[in-house]
C-alpha cells in the first residue's frame, strides 16, 4: 500500500526545523529566558516587535479580502495594540520619541512590506513564521518574562497574552489545516518555504542586534545575507 504524501504543513515544519531551533537558541533569547537581562534589554525587544508587527499587520489588513490567503487574517492574532500598551507601561507615553528599531529590524520590516504586498504566498510565509512562533515558543518566553520582571498580560507583557485564543494548540492545528488546504503549485510551495527561511534569517539578525544587552556578549553584526 502506498504511503500517503506528507501534508505541506508537515513538510514546511520539517524543512524549517533547523533554522527554527537556531533562532530559539540565539544568545539573546537564552539570556532573556534565563532572567539575565535588565528591563532595558527586554524593552528593546518590545520596540523591535512593534516595528515588525506594524509592518506585518498593515500588510495583513491589505490582504484581508484576498481570495487566496485572506482566511489567514484573524483579528484574534493582532498584536499591535498590545505592543503599544506594553511600550507605554515600560517606557511611558512618549515611548515613540525615545525608542527606535535597529537596522536589522528595519530591514526585516522592509522585507515584509516589499514581498507581503505583492505575493500572497510570501505574505503567508511571514504570517506563519511570526504568529505560529508566538503561539509556540513565544508563550514560553512570555511566561519567563512575566516571572523575571513581575509583569502581567495587562502590564508590560500583553504581547504574549492571546485572550481570544484560549486553546493555542487547537488554533495551530487549524492553522496548519488551512495551509494544507491552499491550492499551492510546486512553485508556490518552494516560494513559501524560501520566504520562511528568509524570515528566520531576518529574525536571527534582530536577535543578534539585541545581544548587545547580554553581559559579556561578543561583537555581533546585524547584516543578513
Amino acid at each position: 500500500m502506498d504511503t500517503p504524501p506528507m501534508p505541506f504543513s508537515a513538510r514546511l515544519r520539517a524543512a524549517s526545523q533547523g533554522v527554527h531551533a537556531a533562532a530559539e537558541s540565539q544568545l539573546y533569547v537564552s539570556a532573556l529566558v534565563a532572567g539575565e537581562l535588565d528591563i532595558a534589554g527586554y524593552l528593546d525587544l518590545v520596540v523591535q516587535h512593534h516595528a515588525l508587527y506594524q509592518a506585518l499587520e498593515s500588510v495583513a489588513e491589505a490582504m484581508r479580502d484576498d481570495p487566496f490567503v485572506g482566511g489567514f487574517v484573524d483579528d484574534a492574532l493582532t498584536r499591535l495594540p498590545a505592543l503599544e500598551a506594553d511600550l507605554t507601561h515600560l517606557a511611558g507615553p512618549d515611548w515613540a520619541l525615545r525608542t527606535a528599531p535597529h537596522p536589522a529590524t528595519v530591514a526585516y520590516a522592509g522585507r515584509i512590506r516589499a514581498v507581503g504586498g505583492s505575493s500572497p504566498v510570501r505574505f503567508v510565509a511571514h504570517h506563519y513564521t511570526r504568529y505560529l512562533g508566538d503561539l509556540s515558543g513565544g508563550l514560553h518566553i512570555g511566561r519567563a518574562v512575566a516571572r523575571r520582571y513581575g509583569l502581567t498580560g495587562q502590564s508590560g507583557a500583553a504581547f504574549y497574552a492571546f485572550d481570544r485564543i484560549p486553546r493555542p494548540k487547537a488554533y495551530k492545528e487549524a492553522y496548519r489545516a488551512r495551509l494544507d488546504a491552499l491550492p499551492l503549485s510546486p512553485a508556490d510551495e518552494a516560494a513559501l518555504l524560501d520566504e520562511v527561511l528568509v524570515a528566520y534569517g531576518h529574525n536571527m539578525a534582530v536577535f543578534s542586534a539585541l545581544a548587545r544587552h547580554v553581559p559579556d556578549a561578543p561583537g555581533i553584526t546585524e547584516a543578513v545575507a
